[in-house]
């Protein structure tokens, strides 16, 4: 199948690593230019560099954390002057600390507020006068499976994320006549930095070994295994691309069936 997405624009934010890389590498692959990002500028400058020798398209590095009022338009612009505009947009941030509401105080609320609800905001606010001159604008929120389905220990994520899935659903209403979708992906256990630092937090805590809680965790899947990234990818760089023009307001859970619901 032909994702039509060759020559489309692209920004991916917290694409240093994990599942944002992973969805900016199979964008290249498919013909994007892509703008990533990350807090590191010399890692994310050389990360660009990288993805642009392997794919033989044009990727471009631009460091800021998007939890930061002024960063999100700064890197929207950036990409923009870059590209001469902007067609897709896939709002990927790393996720809050663990913890319970007897140890979360109020700055670890606000802090996890402005990385899973506020950085969206601001980034698709900052994105939408380059998206209405789009012929195939689409945004894609990265959240994930505990919106559905409480993660222990994970209060921040479980209780804010969920607000960007209002967010969400809402936008794709309030856009749709203007004919720019809005999805998106909430992925379950996959193989990244952050899941490990989390099972080497539950180890600790539980006084196992980073191996055990892994294992722990993927048998909760019928596949007994947690996800790739690029599993996840291949589902983000569909629902972004023209060749799913029909889809909107639609959380896609990519979770190898971790959620147990029916809804």
């Amino acid at each position: 199948m032909d994702l039509k997405l060759k020559d489309k624009r692209a920004l991916v934010t917290g694409s240093s690593r994990g599942l944002g890389y992973a969805a900016a590498l199979a964008l290249a692959k498919e013909g994007c230019q892509v703008a990533i990002n990350g807090r590191d500028e010399v890692k994310i400058k050389s990360t660009a560099e990288k993805l642009s020798k392997e794919t033989g398209t044009q990727v471009i590095g631009s460091a800021g954390d998007v939890s930061l009022p002024d960063v999100p338009e700064k890197l929207v612009q950036q990409t923009a002057e870059a590209f001469g505009g902007l067609d897709i947009l896939i709002t990927n941030a790393g996720g809050p600390p663990p913890g319970t509401i007897d140890s979360l105080d109020d700055a670890a609320w606000q802090k996890g507020i402005d990385v899973c609800l506020m950085a969206h905001v601001r980034l698709i606010k900052a994105a939408l006068p380059y998206l209405r001159k789009s012929q195939a604008a689409s945004i894609l929120t990265v959240t994930s499976y505990s919106v559905k389905q409480p993660i222990a220990n994970l209060l921040l994520s479980n209780s804010i994320r969920s607000a960007t899935i209002g967010l969400t659903k809402t936008l794709a209403l309030e856009l749709g006549k203007e004919g720019i979708r809005v999805n998106s992906i909430l992925p379950g256990w996959t193989k990244t930095e952050r899941v490990t630092e989390l099972m080497t937090a539950r180890a600790k805590a539980n006084n196992t070994t980073v191996e055990e809680e892994a294992k722990r965790q993927a048998s909760e899947s019928p596949f007994g295994r947690m996800a790739d990234p690029e599993e996840f990818a291949n589902a983000a760089v569909f629902m972004v691309s023209p060749a799913a023009s029909y889809i909107t307001g639609v959380m896609l859970s990519v979770d190898g069936g971790m959620y147990k619901g029916t809804i």
